[in-house]
């Protein structure tokens, strides 16, 4: 959640901070603020809402030593008050935080009745303020002071803190949330991830856990948890300012829909070769035909890829599978061992709940494979493999292409998997591979229903009563269809197994309900059929989402929307695109914020 930014240099940082809120709001936007130093006063700025309520308060200011904060909130309701850069009791110490201090009410209980400190704000992150400046009095710096601060929290947290006294220092730890420092010439960054800063730099440090940073505006230096100084690698980012902005389209969202067909060329055609799938795939033969069960672990849409996954990795490769949801994997038994394939999927590499997951599979000695987005992220740096999907920067909320690329590297990885152990013939394995091949340009064919789909969304989106059934794969496909519908819409859909609804579902369908039917897996197609027959007599109207070739799946709806055929393993590629751009242009006549809505932000570190 939250993001921060900081900067250090001979430059104005004040318009810099301000513009690197802008690339991270789509991390929080509950409120955002500004801390720096002017003519020897330390200054904060906060405004509830959207950054544009605090880009007046700023405008004709001037410091070269700034941290800013845009808010998603988990401590305290959204308010100017709780709004984040927080100062210490004697106003000396400004502190931005990302993240959760999970005992934070011992502290506050402990600093008010020892220090008589009076809190203002009701949240988490006041106690570091009030702890550092503690710290400070009797701590040579500013990192000394963090550093005995840090020791007594627990939790999550990403921190950039600056001084009154010290204009030439920004501090910075990181545990669990993320943060990366960018290097310029005379001036240094700080900011929760890269497009806040990449307008500026292309070189940047990813810092790891619980690494503590100093920044002045002449160097970066890098300490572990006892200040022992770490020397940490460059990175250079390779994609530019440009990709992360809107190209013309209204929204992000639609941007990046669009942007699906790139994504899925980067990530499959770069690892196929001469009919051949080329992965730095480290697991031998032996090593794969031990393995007893693959455990994929992953939240919201990267769950339902999981799902996706399973499918994909029993029915080529012969392996069983089992899904969890990262935020449960804790509290369930579990039989992970040496003989165990553990697989995180995250679009950001910082999804926390799937981190310590993720950490408690390798204890029980699992092998740790991860699918990302995010090169250098937290799961990446934690996992013995990584698959890269290059679906490119994301930042609406709510994931397109990072699900459907996420798919394309289930099938590359579950194939891959197939060859080395033998469980696919060389047809099999050639006819995969040519229909893989074609899926960019076939989503290419399937955005050309933008329209089709937005004419039926105009008539339809102030229906609240819409759900989503299917079966098998198109089952998955209705649970990331209703997720998407109902972030950004607002509306409260729901997705259940066609099979079900007659056990006990079958009773919220009236006249005006809409049921988006996907028949996409000609296996259940019967099946199907008699499902919809089941949703009409009752009053229901049916979107049907089908493949071209199944003319006679078309009758039953009274909406069709055909995407062109592949194999039916593959098909949810494509029939998740329709409801995707359905959610979208629903979203868009309801007048919802579609990049940014309520509640949600994109990184779900806490």
């Amino acid at each position: 959640m939250c993001g921060i930014v900081g900067y250090i240099g001979s430059s104005n940082g004040v318009p810099v901070l301000i513009d690197g809120l802008e690339k991270l709001e789509y991390r929080g936007y509950d409120s955002a603020g500004i801390a720096y130093l002017e003519k020897d006063e330390l200054r904060v700025e906060k405004a509830l809402g959207k950054l544009v309520n605090l880009k007046g308060k700023v405008e004709g200011h001037s410091s070269q030593i700034g941290i800013g904060h845009t808010r998603w909130a988990t401590h305290g309701q959204p308010s100017q008050i709780n709004s984040h850069p927080h100062l210490s009791f004697d106003g000396k110490i400004a502190v931005v935080h990302n993240g959760i201090i999970e005992n934070y009410a011992k502290i506050k209980e402990e600093l008010e009745s020892k220090h008589g400190i009076e809190f203002v704000s009701e949240t988490d992150t006041e106690v570091i303020a009030h702890l550092v400046a503690i710290n400070r009095e009797k701590s040579d710096s500013l990192l000394e002071a963090v550093k005995a601060s840090v020791d007594l929290m627990e939790g999550a947290y990403a921190l950039g803190i600056i001084e009154k006294d010290n204009p030439d220092e920004i501090v910075a730890v990181r545990k669990d949330s993320p943060l990366i420092v960018g290097l310029g010439e005379n001036e240094k960054y700080l900011a929760s991830d890269v497009p806040a800063i990449i307008k500026y730099t292309r070189d940047v440090i990813y810092i790891d856990n619980d690494q503590f940073v100093n920044l002045t505006k002449d160097g970066v230096e890098v300490f572990d948890k006892d200040l022992n100084p770490v020397e940490m690698p460059v990175r250079k980012i390779e994609w530019d300012v440009e990709s992360a902005e809107k190209d013309g389209f209204d929204h992000f969202t639609l941007k990046e829909i669009y942007d699906q067909p790139k994504g899925l060329r980067d990530t499959i055609l770069t690892r196929v070769k001469e009919d051949e799938i080329n992965i730095e795939f480290s697991l031998t033969k032996d090593q794969l035909e031990s393995i007893d069960r693959v455990y994929i672990v992953a939240c919201g849409t990267a769950y339902h890829a999981g799902l996706y996954g399973k499918y994909l990795i029993e029915n080529l490769a012969d392996i069983p599978v089992q899904v969890e949801v990262a935020s449960e994997f804790k509290y369930t038994k579990h039989f992970i061992n040496e003989n165990s394939l553990f697989i995180a999927v995250s679009q950001s590499g910082e999804t926390l709940d799937t981190l310590h997951a993720l950490r408690k599979a390798k204890e029980e000695g699992a092998k740790v494979l991860s699918i990302l987005n995010v090169v250098g992220s937290s799961i990446a740096r934690e996992s013995d493999e990584v698959f890269y999907t290059w679906a490119g920067p994301e930042i609406g909320v709510a994931s397109t292409k990072a699900y459907t690329t996420q798919i394309a590297s289930f099938a590359l990885i579950a194939l891959k998997m197939a060859r080395l152990v033998g469980r696919v013939s060389d047809e099999e394995y050639s006819e995969y591979i040519q229909e893989l091949r074609k899926l960019p340009d076939l989503v290419e064919k399937t955005l050309e229903l933008s329209k089709e789909i937005k004419d039926f969304s105009k008539k339809e989106f102030e229906n609240e009563k819409i759900f989503f059934i299917g079966r098998g794969l198109d089952y998955y496909s209705s649970l990331e269809a209703s997720l998407k519908l109902k972030e950004i819409s607002y509306i409260n859909s729901f997705a259940v197994q066609a099979g079900e609804l007659k056990h006990g579902t079958i009773a919220l369908v009236e006249d005006g309900s809409l049921a988006v039917a996907f028949v996409t897996q000609d296996e259940v197609e019967e099946k199907m059929l008699s499902n919809i027959k089941e949703v009409k007599a009752r009053g229901a109207k049916v979107l049907l989402i089908t493949k071209e070739s199944n003319k006679e799946a078309e009758k039953y709806g009274d909406y069709v929307i055909a995407v062109p055929d592949t194999l039916d393993s593959l098909v949810g590629v494509l029939s998740i695109i329709p409801a995707q751009l359905f959610a979208y242009h629903v979203s868009n006549f309801r007048g919802t914020d579609v990049d940014k809505p309520r509640n949600l932000a994109k990184s779900v570190t806490v």
